[in-house]
């Protein structure tokens, strides 16, 4: 059994940030605005979450502005998480501590006078205090006014002490067994004070208790109050939402599974109750989108995406007497079929989007329909004949967005063969339900509506409206790209309604490009047309516990590479440029993007993925890939980002296409092995364990997450648990007989095994599947209770610092 964390965050917005110099990376704005949503998977679980607002410089470190820190209690102890404006801090050094220790205590018996003996072994990921980016520890004993210190170890975060410190103590003041055992970290400074890394408070009552206690500990900070000096930093509106699950074996699931596949290949009707239509009944509206993309994942995982599409999409067409109102809501169908198309099409996506949306970044121009908004300052256009006037900004921008528009629509209707099958196949039966719904003659385009709606309105306008949230983008787009993204946006938006909207609205201005909308009509149709014109035998379904095929490139672009060869040569010459290619299979790389002779990695062969400590190499954003050759061997390759967004995604993505390989390592090196040693640990020999703990597992939840059935059910089970006592009501709780209706009956007239007629029972209709699923959801629940007494009585009588 396992234990599942995942912090769910989006960064809204600042306000009131102060200045601290000319430029600011958002839009040169102290209120900016982000909308940034992120999900982070922390197997390992967390104690607390910070945010620091930096201040990009170009040259040198950038600036901190201030900080905002959450406890894991802080932000579990909200059922629908936090979501409000904070101020933020002042960074304080004696409250940034991170790492542990590793110690060991003992009241030695046999000696003439009573001995408290710590053993300081050693820590690991300890706070960087100096210029250098590490620091120089040493460890500190103290109780009862007496104390004892370890030696000082220059230049590291990972010291090994191996020293045992003694303090000798007053039997009179021990009879209560009261007080505290403090070993207290420092950063040792030839000039100035010493600076603070942590501390680990004991019990002396727990020395008592067991005659070792040996463990590594959790460094705490001095417990001083953050002061939010009365918002003069600003503030940060943050929404954060902590899950935390207990994943059950596999075999506990399995019932729960089987009700959500029966749901669609043996459903007496489409209109019948079943387990997957009573699950959309008990789900929230702030919680359907996680709900749709867990369920595609499962049926992903079952070979039955498509199915499970169809069924949703035909109860949501039947239920449909309007077709202008055809999905338009944000129901369970409309959901899910906006999570599988990011699920399987994004990098159909990237592949057709992203060398426009790159062209449009690079050329950046100023580009405005709208008369109110035109602002001839900004139009840097130089003219013989004067000023610029507002026509002429119109007549420019109209015909710069025209050529931007129709390269967008030129690549989509192009697109049909790198369209995935599956995407093809589901559009396809969409296209069936619509059409046999929706028979007049006056709607004969509904069935075009229904797919564009989806394929342009929610997957692609979105796209060009916000690159950076489909990954198309590092970074957000400034003020003037953005407003020429928003524009695209909308016109695409009436591409997708087959310009049935055009000259309605109050956006009149946009007149110059309703010609191209409508001209691109007909080659819309045509592409829609092409598009569900395949077979569905030829559709491969996306195989078990992995979204991405072994042929497609998940990731791709220019890193710097560390030459191996070249350890003597200063930093800045060691690292070559290549382009890396990352597939579910292999990551490889070569000098440019069109070479031939690529050098790869087997992503079976990867061990770990970590990052460097900025002293090893004296280079920010750097990455370490370990992989095990076919001697048994490990190897290392150092590659360098541009930026910390990059190294990021980079880490995500080599951790989640090997997540599952089996000789993941438990420990690894931060540092380099140069000049006969670790730079992270000092250690001389090259093959010595590693100093830190790997997190192989920690990843960004997006798009690209591999499938994981267990933790995908649980998650489904949490829903039907809050909603259990609704469908116990609805289902199974019987009304007064003259309250039922005709349709509500129904006589189960069954002959039992010994011949006899059974009694005839009224049943409500869906209360054989509603009985049956809460039986599964009880079963669970009692699982997890067997699970939680099992873990206390396993647990240690002395609890260390977790």
């Amino acid at each position: 059994m396992a234990k599942n964390t995942s912090l769910y965050f989006r960064i809204v917005e600042g306000r009131n940030l102060p200045a601290k110099d000319v430029t600011a990376t958002v839009w040169k704005n102290l209120n900016p605005f982000w909308g940034e949503e992120y999900t982070l998977h922390l197997p390992m679980g967390f104690h607390s979450l910070s945010f620091l607002i930096m201040d990009e410089d170009t040259i040198g470190h950038d600036d901190v502005i201030g900080k905002i820190t959450l406890s894991k209690e802080a932000i579990g102890s909200q059922a629908k998480g936090i979501d409000s404006w904070l101020n933020l801090t002042t960074v304080d050094p004696d409250e940034d501590v991170q790492g542990e220790i590793h110690l060991s205590l003992q009241l030695p018996e046999g000696t003439k006078k009573t001995i408290l003996r710590c053993q300081v072994i050693e820590a690991r990921d300890l706070a960087p205090r100096d210029i250098s980016g590490t620091s120089d520890p040493f460890a500190r004993v103290i109780f009862n006014n007496r104390s004892a210190e370890t030696s000082i170890i220059k230049r590291t975060r990972f010291p090994h002490w191996g020293e045992t410190l003694e303090l000798e103590l007053d039997s009179e003041g021990l009879s209560g067994q009261q007080g505290t055992v403090t070993v207290e970290v420092w950063d040792w400074d030839m000039v100035g004070k010493n600076d603070f890394l942590g501390k680990v408070e004991i019990p002396f009552s727990c020395l008592h208790k067991t005659s070792l206690l040996e463990g590594w500990f959790r460094l705490l900070p001095l417990g001083n109050n953050e002061v939010d000096v009365g918002g003069k930093l600003g503030a940060l509106r943050l929404k954060v939402r902590l899950v935390e699950d207990r994943i059950l074996p596999s075999m506990y699931y399995q019932p729960l599974i089987d009700l959500l596949v029966e749901s669609l290949i043996s459903p007496a009707e489409v209109e019948d109750s079943s387990a997957l239509t009573m699950l959309e009944e008990v789900t929230t509206v702030e919680s359907r989108q996680d709900v749709a993309m867990t369920l595609v994942k499962i049926y992903l995982g079952q070979g039955l995406v498509v199915p499970f599409l169809d069924y949703l999409n035909t109860r949501e067409v039947n239920h449909t007497t309007d077709p202008n109102t055809l999905f338009r809501s944000n129901s369970l169908a409309s959901k899910a079929m906006e999570q599988f198309m990011k699920a399987v099409g994004m990098l159909y996506l990237h592949e057709v989007l992203k060398p426009i949306i790159n062209r449009i970044f690079d050329e950046r121009k100023y580009i405005e329909l709208d008369p109110c908004k035109i602002d001839l300052n900004r139009s840097r256009r130089i003219s013989f004949k004067g000023a610029v006037s507002e026509a002429e900004v119109r007549d420019s921008s109209a015909e710069m967005l025209q050529g931007y528009l129709t390269s967008i629509i030129e690549s989509i209707v192009s697109s049909v063969d790198q369209c995935p099958s599956v995407m093809r196949v589901a559009f396809k039966q969409l296209h069936k339900r619509v059409e046999e719904q929706f028979t007049e003659p006056e709607n004969e385009d509904v069935k075009y509506l229904a797919i564009s709606g989806f394929f342009f309105l929610r997957f692609f306008a979105p796209a060009i409206l916000t690159p950076k949230l489909f990954h198309l983008r590092d970074q957000h787009a400034d003020t003037r790209t953005s407003r020429t993204l928003l524009l695209l946006a909308k016109a695409l938006q009436s591409v997708g309604n087959l310009g049935l909207q055009l000259g309605h609205g109050k956006e009149q201005w946009m007149a110059p490009l309703h010609p191209i909308i409508l001209r691109s009509v007909a080659c819309v149709k045509d592409f829609l047309d092409k598009l569900i014109d395949i077979d569905h035998d030829v559709v491969l379904e996306v195989p078990q516990r992995a979204i991405l095929l072994p042929s497609v490139i998940v990731k791709e672009g220019y890193l710097h590479k560390h030459k191996a060869e070249g350890t003597q040569l200063l930093s800045r010459f060691a690292f070559k440029k290549r382009y890396f290619w990352l597939t579910s299979e292999t990551l490889s790389y070569a000098k440019t993007s069109e070479w031939q002779v690529r050098s790869s990695i087997p992503i079976r062969c990867v061990c770990a993925i970590e990052r460097v400590d900025e002293n090893a190499f004296q280079q920010q954003n750097v990455m370490q890939v370990i992989s095990q050759n076919n001697d048994g061997q490990l190897q290392t390759m150092y590659i360098q980002c541009k930026n910390v967004n990059e190294l990021n995604q980079w880490l995500s993505a080599i951790r989640k296409v090997s997540i599952y390989n089996e000789r993941m390592l438990p420990s690894f090196h931060p540092g380099a092995h140069r000049s006969g040693k670790w730079t992270c640990c000092l250690q001389a020999e090259r093959t010595v364990p590693g100093c830190s703990r790997t997190h192989s597992a920690v990843t960004l939840g997006d798009w690209s997450d591999p499938l994981d059935p267990d933790v995908e059910t649980q998650m489904i089970f949490n829903q039907l648990l809050q909603g259990r006592d609704k469908l116990r009501k609805k289902y199974l709780e019987m009304p007064d007989d003259d309250q039922m209706s005709n349709k509500e009956i129904r006589i189960n007239s069954d002959v039992n095994p010994d011949g006899a007629e059974s009694i005839p029972q009224l049943m409500k209709p869906g209360q054989s599947v509603a009985a049956r699923l809460l039986v599964v959801i009880e079963d669970l629940e009692q699982a997890h209770v067997t699970f939680q007494h099992r873990e206390k009585e396993d647990s240690p009588s002395v609890i260390l610092n977790p």
